[in-house]
């Protein structure tokens, strides 16, 4: 009857162990560990194969004079990004970026009315400027200063080079 007991007691132990973790939460037990499991996650969209390297999209951002400087901050594939500065000071955001791997990107262009060089420009909110080129890049400045209004954006996007951005 002893080792009936230890042989059922051992069975019981067993099953509790091998059940425990089926029935467990995967949800993180803190902010720290659901973030790391969202960046360790496959990410959804990818970029696209034939998306230009950042680096080459470099050459079509504006060329700078008197006090005011470009600060290439980020290249990667498909985008490329810059700070504009006048005397230290930070104007704006400048980004070319490359939606191929996202082409409903380009819809919010459909009822522009404005163009820059022959190409539709949008207001994205009221901080922020972009013009689509040949329906596959995204120019875009966002203000960093509020001096930095609307005509401003507007007159640097025209500044780009987005005739040779065109045929690339």
């Amino acid at each position: 009857m002893l080792k009936l007991r230890s042989i059922l007691s051992l069975i019981l132990v067993i099953t509790i162990f091998l059940l425990t973790p089926a029935c467990s939460n995967n949800e993180p037990t803190s902010r720290f560990e659901g973030a790391q499991q969202e960046s360790t996650q496959p990410q959804a969209t990818a970029v696209a194969e034939d998306a230009v390297k950042g680096g080459e999209l470099n050459r079509y951002f504006p060329k700078t004079e008197d006090s005011y400087q470009i600060i290439y901050t980020q290249e990667k594939r498909g985008f490329a990004q810059a700070k504009l500065k006048e005397d230290g000071e930070e104007l704006a955001l400048l980004s070319i970026s490359d939606i191929a791997n996202n082409p409903s990107a380009s819809n919010k262009f459909k009822d522009s009315s404005e163009m820059i060089k022959g190409y539709p420009v949008v207001n994205q909110g009221s901080k922020a400027s972009a013009v689509l080129v040949r329906d596959r890049y995204q120019v875009k400045i966002i203000s960093r200063s509020d001096q930095f209004n609307e005509e401003s954006r507007k007159e640097w996007l025209a500044q780009f080079d987005l005739d040779t951005l065109a045929q690339l």
